[in-house]
């Protein structure tokens, strides 16, 4: 199995923590994450807001792919309705150029209204400007050419300079959790990704229709999902359970009201039919019941459980990358990096594993 650690940049949840601290933390937590076996490293893009806010994590793996010269480097992703696409495939094809062909270029459309707001732009835009731009730069990536006649973007056909000196083949991911974003993922042929909020067999018609699409589209298998995924390991059950509630809890919170999940605005934005339904899931459950769900799919406990939830997983969705957060909610940081390093040590060596089962299953 593929492994990622997950940089949120996050201070919802702690007290008396500065931005420069937050930072400080994520950065000791991907170098820790790097020298410990972890494949890749990954970040978020949010802005303004104490709930996430790396606002540029194309520069952030910039500064990674010297400081952390030998682990894959990821985008979980590009927020593509906030940007111009001929400047995302420049800057992916740089810094991949920098790191020798690292760059894991992951896209998503977005979901808080109130960063769309201080972007100036709509929400009611986000599917199709997505699906334009994202095609657009996947493109140029493949050719080393941009260009785009679409409804948004009337980009005359241009060369990227620096050309793109390695093949994006199978370094193209997409979040997804709507049907229409699954799809989307499915027809830009690239590793769809969710996040670990709800238990897995709810999620299994659409991991199931993006790979039937991918089929059809592409006419072979779609590349392995990546699951974003919250991790509080420990060596003690009833600690992990106690500190997995704790501060799930709080990231859940963080997401009732950065997205505004109990509100009624999504029943009226183009393209997010699928949020509608959740935050109307969200009323009649309460923080509560969200958190109660968020923890039968998420992974916490002692290293055995996690396997074991993890082994679980597996047998209803099939194989998958993983993409673990350490530091969210409020979670202190030497809880983060102990629970890091007990991943590392006996949980990591485990998943490595799987990708040689799978190469022997494939070749027999």
């Amino acid at each position: 199995m593929d492994v990622g650690m997950m940089m949120v940049f996050a201070s919802y949840g702690w007290e008396n923590t500065s931005d420069g601290q937050v930072w400080d933390e994520e950065i000791k937590l991907a170098r820790l994450a790097a020298d410990s076996g972890f494949d890749v490293l990954w970040s978020a893009e949010h802005h303004f807001f104490d709930y996430s806010f790396c606002p540029d994590n194309l520069q952030l793996m910039t500064y990674l792919a010297a400081a952390c010269p030998n682990v894959g480097l990821g985008t979980a992703a590009v927020i593509l309705p906030w940007h111009d696409p001929l400047r995302v495939a420049e800057q992916a094809a740089v810094l991949d150029m920098l790191c020798g062909g690292r760059l894991r270029l992951g896209m998503g459309r977005g979901l808080a209204r109130r960063e769309f707001a201080a972007f100036r732009g709509t929400m009611d835009e986000s599917r199709t400007r997505f699906d334009e731009s994202a095609a657009m730069i996947v493109n140029a990536l493949r050719t080393g050419f941009m260009e785009g006649d679409g409804p948004h973007y009337k980009q005359p056909r241009i060369e990227i300079r620096p050309r793109p000196k390695y093949s994006f083949d199978g370094r193209i991911y997409a979040v997804a959790s709507s049907e229409d974003s699954v799809d989307s993922a499915a027809r830009l042929g690239g590793h769809m990704v969710m996040f670990s909020d709800r238990p897995w067999h709810m999620r299994l018609p659409a991991i199931q229709r993006n790979r039937d699409t991918h089929m059809k589209v592409h006419g072979k298998p779609a590349p392995h999902m990546m699951i974003t995924d919250f991790c509080i390991c420990g060596p003690n059950l009833a600690e992990a359970e106690e500190n997995a509630k704790k501060y799930m809890g709080k990231f859940v919170e963080s997401n009732f009201h950065h997205y505004e999940l109990l509100g009624e605005h999504f029943q009226t934005v183009k393209g997010y039919d699928a949020y509608a339904q959740k935050a109307e899931i969200a009323r009649k459950a309460g923080l509560e019941g969200a958190v109660a769900g968020f923890m039968q799919a998420a992974m916490w406990g002692t290293p055995d459980r996690i396997l074991r939830e993890l082994e679980t997983r597996r047998e209803v969705i099939g194989q998958f990358e993983l993409n673990a957060a350490f530091r969210f909610g409020g979670v202190p940081f030497d809880i983060a990096e102990r629970g890091l390093k007990m991943f590392a040590k006996e949980i990591l060596p485990v998943l490595k594993t799987w990708n040689q089962e799978a190469v022997a299953k494939a070749a027999a």
